[in-house]
């Protein structure tokens, strides 16, 4: 459970505090009586809605003081005295109600994060830092702060046929696109240990995700919903990478300072739309699934479309190919997700448009590479 604590902000408590004095030169030194009243009653009235209880009280407390204080000191009437104490004490009640709403309001919020994160954690825990001859590292950053569940998702599986993952991007919106999420971790998981080819794993990927969309389909709630994916699958010995891109934004290969794209010779229908029908023209050749080697230093990075399509304050879409990341060496795939997190993040000018997924593997020189056989 994620606990959330309201600690009394520099800005907050700097601006509430110069609110406070201008409220009483203003009060002391004006021609007018009342010009500098409605600064010392908005000094609470900010610590409420930003700082602590304890702080609010204090500067409700010190309104009060300087207000009777600054009236002793002008000598007006007693009325005007008495008027002004309430005034400014019934304002300092109504900045105490207001700072127990909003603690109220933030103890819900983080518990309802708990409870997203737990659902997250749930539908989709993060792999291990080593799989089979794999160093793995993935990150998730939601568009909002509030939000810590979406239609991004990720898995790696060590399988008899090498190491395989999926990243990929369910389409749709509201409850049902998050619940296509473990339906298709579910599928990847399932078939991924028993389909010895990458194509026929997609293609087996592509019949769950339909059969899953039928129930919605027939009660007329969407047919447009839809996952794009990249699966991946790594030898035994780590050197050779198999890609299906099924309509997703292609994955990078990183090394030596380089990023390279490895986009596909052929274009694919996203998993739920039909990939086993969509076979090649006749007497042509575009194959399915790419292979590309894996040279010892060089990290495959996959990523969702929030990375491709983070725009900066023109409108220019982020380039992971003309990045902060060319010219720079990572030595683990921890190094690059922080790294790219922080430039996508410096391009937004943190306005981050969609959620993103990002999920990168490297060669572990540590790790003996095992035999399929072995297992």
């Amino acid at each position: 459970m994620v606990v959330f604590r309201r600690t009394p902000a520099k800005t907050p408590w700097a601006l509430a505090a110069v609110i406070l004095v201008a409220g009483a030169l203003l009060t002391a030194f004006a021609p007018q009586p009342y010009v500098g009243l409605p600064l010392l009653v908005a000094a609470p009235l900010i610590a409420g809605a930003m700082l602590s209880f304890r702080v609010t009280a204090g500067f409700a407390c010190a309104a009060a003081v300087v207000s009777g204080a600054l009236d002793v000191y002008r000598e007006r009437p007693a009325t005007a005295l008495f008027v002004d104490l309430a005034v400014v004490g019934l304002i300092g009640v109504l900045a105490l109600v207001v700072d127990v709403l909003m603690g109220r309001q933030a103890r819900d919020l983080a518990e309802s994060r708990g409870i997203a994160e737990a659902v997250q954690l749930a539908v989709l825990p993060r792999p291990a830092a080593r799989v089979g001859p794999l160093a793995v590292a993935v990150g998730y950053v939601a568009a909002q702060a509030e939000a810590r569940i979406g239609g991004d998702l990720f898995a790696v599986h060590d399988t008899p046929f090498g190491v395989r993952m999926i990243i990929g991007d369910v389409r749709g919106k509201g409850l049902q696109a998050i619940a296509s999420v473990p339906v298709a971790i579910g599928a990847f998981r399932q078939e991924a240990e028993y389909t010895a080819d990458l194509a026929a794993l997609a293609e087996r990927m592509d019949g769950a995700m339909a059969r899953a969309a039928e129930p919605h389909l027939s009660a007329g709630i969407s047919s447009e919903d839809f996952t794009t994916a990249v699966l991946a699958e790594v030898s035994a010995t780590g050197d050779a990478v198999r890609l299906v891109n099924c309509g997703h934004p292609a994955p990078y290969l990183v090394h030596r300072g380089e990023v390279k794209r490895l986009d596909p010779s052929a274009a694919q229908m996203p998993l739920g739309m039909g990939l086993a029908k969509v076979a090649p023209p006749s007497g042509t050749d575009l194959p399915l699934m790419e292979v590309v080697s894996l040279p010892v230093g060089a990290l495959l990075l996959m990523v969702t479309d929030g990375v491709t399509e983070a725009r900066n304050h023109d409108g220019v879409f982020y380039d992971p190919c003309l990045s902060g990341l060319v010219g720079h060496c990572f030595g683990s795939p921890e190094s690059l997700v922080r790294a790219l997190i922080e430039d996508v993040h410096r391009w937004t000018g943190g306005e981050q448009q969609d959620d993103m997924a990002i999920l990168a593997v490297t060669r572990d020189t540590n790790t003996a590479p095992t035999s399929p056989g072995l297992r």
